[in-house]
Parts: structure tokens; C-alpha cells; sequence
């Protein structure tokens, strides 16, 4: 009886409106929530007989309809370790499901993905977003930088101090005046440091040769002891174009003259805990960027730098658009300790939603390819932002006007249908 099929049908239109109603209160509820997809609903008519002639009355279902795959807008922050993506990808993260006895997480072995790029350092130094999800990165090697990209990890910082390095190389640019004057020595001051960071003064002087034009002598000490002596030849251009003439620890390099050679000398310092001797580079024979000799009646120091630091303590983390996570110390240097790493779906739309704005990878959506941002698809990283909620307040709110006059329009036929078979009820009584 179709009565009875009206009914039926209208009971299944309240059931599809009530899903819909359910899909847009959690669309609104989740408007300003972090990486959050919206679901919207799709309705599909279910039919029991239909001829050219006759139609029996059927049902309707509510679908859910993701939107997975839609950007949602970016804004900046003020953490460096906040990231969003710009395009396609998700982040890589592990799920906690308990702590082990030395209070390290345990980790869900299943993989999961979010947009939620939320992330600060927890107390153990792993990076985790706002629901505790930990970041999945690939580790690099400590020495080159280079990731390596076969295994993703939580990624984890160390704050442990960062050891120093002993100097190796100095490179010295200055000008020596062609006129000194009545100052015929000159001389400026450098801070090294030994294997075990402390720090050493070294003190280079020049003394123009009172006999041989263009040619001055150059000493080395250490702390006010002599290390040893070289002596500097300048061509008429005042370019450096000769070592020679060598004392104490102070060794010529194999080449000591020619254009484009390297103007190098090497010294072992007589204190301090130095495991190798120290290079010092005044650019090249023939060159005008390092040792000169032109007008003027003073040294002019133009550059003077070393490669050696002290211990270093940690000074903070930072997360560059490459995705490299930096950890800076207190002694200028810096450490790339992991890669951030994207995720993308051939069809993202396809995963499996989970609690706190994480997904599944599904058959629907394929396994997700592995890549460096910019790559393969994956979209970019941008730094200190985050990617915002999806949703659209003003079109979820007209959804939810027209499923609230779809539902009332139900609940009218489910009583005119009721009305209509009392009145049959009452004929035949």
C-alpha cells in the first residue's frame, strides 16, 4: 500500500537529514580546529518497484562525503615548529599507546597522517602536535647532513651539549700599507681553540724589510710565545706573490709562488691541546682578495676567520620550508638532526578518518608515496603556519537550513500519511 511506502520513506528521509545534521554539526563544531576535513553528505534514492507505469515508493540513505583533499587557509605563527602544507600530502605521525618504564613512548605499530601541523618538543625532545601525535621523519647522517630516506622514525631532539671543534684553518685578508711611515710594525690578534675548546690567542706581526723592496716578514705567536716566522713578497701591483724564508714551526707549502696558487702557510701552535697544525690561507699568488700590499699608512684588516668553536650548549630548534630540522648552539654551530618528509594519495579523499584529525591509508586510497616536499606531488612546507579547518561557517549554515526544512517536510508527510490511514481505518469501522 503506498500509504505504507510514503511512510516508510519519509521515516528514511528524517534517518538521511538526522546524518546530515550530524555531518554539519561536526563541520561547524570543528571550524577553527587544526587541519580538520570536512565531511559533507551525499543522498542516494533506493527504489522497490519502478515500471514505465508504476512506482512504488522507496527510501533514501545518507552518505558521508569527504573532502580530504581541499586546502584549508594558512596562518602564521610565531613557533618555529609549526607547519603547514601548501598543495597535496600529509605528515607522517605515530600514535602513542603507552610509556615504557624509562618513560620513552610505545608507539602504535599502524602508521597514521594528519594536516594538524601543530608541533612543539615534549619533555623527551620528540616533536609532537597537540594531540600528542609524535612527527615521523627521516634521520641524517651527523656528519654530511644527508637524510636517510628508507625508514621513518619519530623524530627526536637532543639537547646534550655540542662538542667543540679545534682549529684547523684561518683565512687572513688585510692590506699592507706600501707606506708605513715611521710604523714599521704591524700586528692583529685572533681567538683559536685547542680539541678540547679552550680557547688560544694567536697574534700575527708584520716588519717591513728595511733592505728588500716589497717584502715584509710575518710572525706568529701564541699567548706572547714565538711560534715562528715567514717572510711575505708583494709584486709591483701589490698583489702577494711569494712565501719564503721559513723559521720555527712555520711551514712553506709546496708551491710558494705563482699566480693562482694557493698563498697558504701551516704553524703548530707550541700550547693548548691541538692534535693538528693550523693552515693559514692569504688567498691566492696573484690575487687581490686576501694578502695585499697598496697605499696607505696602516694595516687594513679586511678579514680575519677561523673554523675552530668551543663547546656548545642547545639554544633551540627550528624546522627551514626543506623541511630540515636545524638545533642550534650557544657556539655559532648548527646540526640538521632529521628531514620532515610528506605523504601523498593518489586519492586522498579515500582514507580512513581517525580520532584527533588523523588518518588511515585504505584500499580506496592506495598506499601513500614517501617524498621530500615539492616532490612527487607532495605540496610544500611552509614554516611557522599552520593550515586551518576547511570548513566554510556561511555554507554549512545554509546546508543546515535546507536539511532542517528537508526534515520538516518529512515529518509533514509521516503525519498527512498517518491521517490519511486513520481515515481508512475509520470506513470499515
Amino acid at each position: 500500500m503506498s500509504l505504507f511506502g510514503a511512510m516508510n520513506t519519509a521515516v528514511s528521509g528524517l534517518g538521511a537529514q538526522s546524518a546530515a545534521f550530524g555531518n554539519i554539526s561536526d563541520n561547524v563544531a570543528n571550524s577553527q580546529t587544526v587541519g580538520y576535513k570536512q565531511v559533507d553528505t551525499n543522498f542516494a534514492d533506493y527504489l522497490t518497484q519502478s515500471t514505465v507505469t508504476q512506482n512504488q515508493p522507496g527510501s533514501v540513505i545518507a552518505s558521508a562525503s569527504y573532502e580530504n583533499a581541499v586546502q584549508g587557509s594558512i596562518s602564521s605563527t610565531t613557533n618555529a615548529l609549526n607547519l603547514a602544507i601548501s598543495g597535496n600530502g600529509f605528515f607522517a605521525v605515530s600514535t602513542a599507546t603507552g610509556n615504557n618504564s624509562n618513560g620513552t613512548p610505545t608507539l602504535s605499530a599502524t602508521q597514521s597522517y594528519t594536516r594538524a601541523g601543530d608541533f612543539n618538543l615534549d619533555q623527551n625532545g620528540y616533536l609532537v602536535n597537540s594531540e600528542g601525535d609524535y612527527l615521523n621523519g627521516w634521520t641524517t647522517s651527523p656528519t654530511t647532513g644527508i637524510p636517510i630516506t628508507n625508514t621513518l622514525t619519530p623524530i627526536q631532539i637532543s639537547t646534550a651539549a655540542n662538542p667543540p671543534t679545534e682549529t684547523s684553518s684561518v683565512s687572513l685578508s688585510a692590506n699592507l700599507p706600501a707606506n708605513p711611515g715611521s710604523t714599521s710594525t704591524l700586528s692583529n690578534n685572533q681567538t683559536v681553540y685547542d680539541s678540547q675548546g679552550n680557547a688560544e690567542n694567536l697574534s700575527y706581526s708584520y716588519a717591513k724589510s728595511p733592505t728588500t723592496p716589497n717584502t715584509w716578514t710575518m710572525s706568529v705567536s701564541q699567548n706572547g710565545t714565538a711560534i715562528g716566522t715567514a717572510d711575505l713578497t708583494f709584486a709591483t701591483d701589490g698583489t702577494l706573490s711569494g712565501v719564503g724564508n721559513a723559521t720555527g714551526g712555520v711551514t712553506l707549502p709546496a708551491t710558494t709562488s705563482g699566480s693562482g696558487n694557493p698563498a697558504d702557510i701551516s704553524f703548530t701552535p707550541t700550547t693548548g691541546n691541538f692534535t693538528t697544525p693550523i693552515t693559514l690561507n692569504m688567498g691566492n699568488f696573484g690575487g687581490s682578495s686576501g694578502m695585499t700590499q697598496y697605499s696607505g699608512s696602516s694595516l687594513l684588516l679586511n678579514g680575519l676567520t677561523q673554523n675552530g668553536t668551543t663547546t656548545g650548549t642547545y639554544s633551540g630548534t627550528t624546522i627551514n620550508s626543506s623541511g630540515q630540522v636545524i638545533v642550534s648552539y650557544s657556539n655559532g654551530n648548527t646540526q640538521i638532526a632529521a628531514q620532515v618528509p610528506l605523504v601523498n594519495f593518489a586519492n586522498a579523499d579515500g582514507l580512513q578518518r581517525e580520532n584527533a584529525q588523523n588518518f588511515q591509508a585504505t584500499t580506496e586510497s592506495g598506499t601513500g608515496s614517501v617524498a621530500a616536499e615539492n616532490t612527487n606531488g607532495t605540496g610544500s612546507l611552509v614554516t611557522s603556519a599552520l593550515e586551518g579547518s576547511n570548513v566554510d561557517i556561511s555554507t554549512q549554515l545554509t546546508k543546515l537550513i535546507v536539511a532542517q526544512q528537508a526534515y520538516s517536510a518529512n515529518t509533514k508527510i509521516i503525519t498527512a500519511a498517518d491521517q490519511l490511514l486513520q481515515q481508512t481505518v475509520s470506513m470499515v469501522t
